[in-house]
């Protein structure tokens, strides 16, 4: 069976503009098997910004799952994301799903896992990945340091963990509320 690695998706709520910027690099194993994978997505009348490290096929399962939530539940983000953790952890077959989620809106920032976890970042920055350590780093040296915006800091994040992450490249895909 293949490994396959992660990849780098940051999401900032900055300057009153909210963006998820992904890199493209899909690997399996010791090769790169596609290097523009889009792994951003606008959800519910293009308000809610999500993206995901992990399986592809487990991650289009959340995004679906995630999106009828937000129907459910009016867009209510907080509350669809804690719905869905709920059903993540607890259904038998959602269990077994091997993903991270990145979720923003105008509001909040979270990342949610199969394992019930949902964290609010205290500073708007949604981090998930092999390289979303990096990321998260170069995000936040730029937001102390430099007068950037959202995009501009998303993107630079990502090439600065694309230049360390060996699963991260630097075919960079962004969306922005």
């Amino acid at each position: 069976m293949m490994l396959m690695r992660s990849t780098t998706i940051i999401g900032l709520r900055h300057k009153g503009k909210v963006v998820i910027g992904c890199d493209g690099q899909v690997t399996a194993g010791e090769a790169i098997m596609k290097h523009t994978a889009r792994k951003i997505r606008k959800l519910y009348n293009n308000k809610i910004l999500v993206g995901f490290a992990g399986s592809t096929a487990d991650a289009l399962t959340l995004f679906e799952r995630f999106e009828s939530k937000l129907d459910e539940f009016g867009g209510n983000l907080p509350r669809s994301v804690v719905e869905l953790a709920k059903d993540w952890r607890q259904d038998k077959v959602l269990r077994r799903l091997e993903a991270l989620l990145a979720i923003l809106d105008k509001d909040h920032a979270y990342i949610v896992s199969g394992s019930g976890d949902i964290i609010e970042p205290d500073d708007g920055i949604a981090a998930i990945g092999s390289g979303g350590s990096y990321g998260l780093a170069a995000c936040r040296a730029m937001i102390a340091h430099a007068n950037m915006t959202a995009k501009g800091v998303v993107e630079e994040s990502i090439k600065i963990a694309a230049g360390i992450c060996i699963y991260t490249n630097k075919e960079i895909f962004i969306e922005e509320l």
